[in-house]
Order: C-alpha cells, then sequence, then structure tokens
C-alpha cells in the first residue's frame, strides 16, 4: 500500500508564504497553513499587526513568522523572497491574499484606480514571478490565488436595496475576474516545472457589519442557506497548498454555498 491518503494534506516539511495573513480571509488561510504543519510566514504592510498575530500562532505551539511586504514596491517583494530563501532555502508554496482597497464608489478618483492596479495587478504579477521562478528552480511547488465571486459575476443590486453598502467597487470586480485568467496563465507558463496555480473564488463573508436584511436576502441566494464563516476556506486552501493537489492545476474553485451555481 502507498502513502495513506490523509498524510498528503499535511504540510509538514513545507515553506508556505502569504501574502497577507489578517482580515477576512487572511487570517483563516494563515490558521489553516499553519495548523497543517508548514513552516508559515505571512507578510504585509501592517507588520505590528501581523507581528502580534504570528506570536499569539507560535504560543499555540506554530511556526509562524511575520514579514514585512509592499505588493506596490518590486523591491519589497523581492526582499521577502530574499529573506525566505536565506532562512529556509526553499519555499514550497505562496498563497496570495494580500489586497488594496482603494476605491469606495464608482465616482472615486482615476488615481484611486490607478493605485490599485498598482498593487492588485501588477503586485500580483511581480510577486507570483518573483516566487514562482524560484520554485521553478527547485523543481515544483504551488501558487494559490485568493479571488472571489466578484471576479464571476457581477453585482447584484437587489441585495443592497435600503442599506449602507453597496456592489459597485471596480477595480474589486476588474482585479478578482483578471485573477481568474491569471490563475490559468500562471498555471500554463509553470506547468513544465512541476508548478501548480490554481484560484480559490470565495462568496460573502459574514461580519457583524452585515444588517440582518442583507444577510437574510444573500443566504437565500446561496444553495447552502447562509453566508461563509471564518472557517469555510480552510480546507480548499490546504488541498491546493499541499500534495493532495498534485494534479490539479490552472482551476477556479468556488467557495460560496453554491452562490454561482443558483
Amino acid at each position: 500500500m502507498g502513502e495513506n491518503i490523509l498524510d498528503r494534506f499535511s504540510l509538514r516539511g513545507k515553506v508556505v508564504v502569504i501574502a497577507g495573513g489578517k482580515g477576512m480571509y487572511g487570517k483563516q488561510v494563515a490558521e489553516a497553513i499553519a495548523e497543517a504543519g508548514a513552516t508559515t510566514y505571512i507578510a504585509s504592510r501592517s507588520l505590528p499587526e501581523l507581528e502580534r498575530i504570528a506570536a499569539e500562532y507560535r504560543e499555540a505551539g506554530y511556526d509562524v513568522t511575520a514579514l514585512p511586504l509592499d505588493l506596490g514596491d518590486e523591491r519589497s517583494i523581492l526582499q521577502l523572497r530574499d529573506a525566505v530563501m536565506e532562512r529556509e532555502g526553499r519555499i514550497d508554496a505562496l498563497v496570495n491574499n494580500a489586497l488594496a482597497r482603494t476605491m469606495k464608489s464608482w465616482d472615486a478618483d482615476a488615481s484611486a484606480f490607478a493605485e490599485s492596479m498598482k498593487i492588485n495587478a501588477t503586485g500580483l504579477f511581480l510577486i507570483t514571478r518573483a516566487f514562482g521562478d524560484e520554485m521553478a528552480k527547485a523543481g515544483g511547488g504551488s501558487i494559490v490565488n485568493i479571488g472571489s465571486i466578484h471576479g464571476m459575476i457581477g453585482p447584484d443590486t437587489t441585495l443592497y436595496e435600503d442599506t449602507p453598502f453597496t456592489g459597485f467597487i471596480p477595480d474589486y470586480f476588474f482585479h478578482k475576474a483578471g485573477m481568474i485568467n491569471f490563475t490559468r496563465f500562471t498555471a500554463s507558463y509553470y506547468g513544465k516545472h512541476n508548478i501548480r496555480c490554481n484560484c480559490i473564488s470565495p462568496g460573502g463573508f459574514r461580519t457583524e457589519a452585515h444588517t440582518d436584511v442583507f444577510v437574510e436576502r444573500y443566504s437565500d441566494r446561496t444553495f447552502l442557506g447562509r453566508m461563509a464563516n471564518n472557517s469555510d476556506v480552510m480546507g480548499a486552501i490546504v488541498f491546493f497548498a499541499s500534495d493532495a493537489s498534485l494534479y490539479v492545476t490552472g482551476t477556479n474553485l468556488p467557495v460560496d454555498g453554491g452562490y454561482v451555481a443558483k
């Protein structure tokens, strides 16, 4: 008999870098990667907060380190890659979870869209290239992009009627849709180096800011009848980062309770 199937989901002995590591999905992504046994690096511009989060993980017995990262600065991206390589000598997986929310509405100044493009598009490409090229030298790895169902569909105006929210944030829809096809491009480009690239597109994450009306409307639009919680993405991220997905690449997995399938 071969390796136990559950062992393939383990990340023990692997080095995983997460761009991001806090926020709605970042925290559960980092928690899942660390719990699965990886030597975990979380990185963003909010280093003091990340340091606090990393310390909490270490107290719980996990190997988590916080490092600085500014996706709008290629030098910062290369410094992060070099810092991890110097410490570990390898990088097995990269999770692209960082996101700058620079636009608040359709009427936002053009500079906000430009700043979003610099971080969420150019930054995504630069960090993928920097870490992907390093994985290629080693002969394999996994890149996981955290997208959104808003990269797959347009905004549903009926969700937001008589609520303080709006779905009309153009750069978010633009970049999350681009991320899905960039996932396919990256999977094709690095496939010969045994590097997989996949995307996870979560649905709406319930927060305290959501009104009861919004939660009810959104839940009614899913097969499972609820919004996402603080653990729903954990299984998918471990699958894509681990050897359990060695023959899966170029895919986009909605984790949305059936929202886009309804």
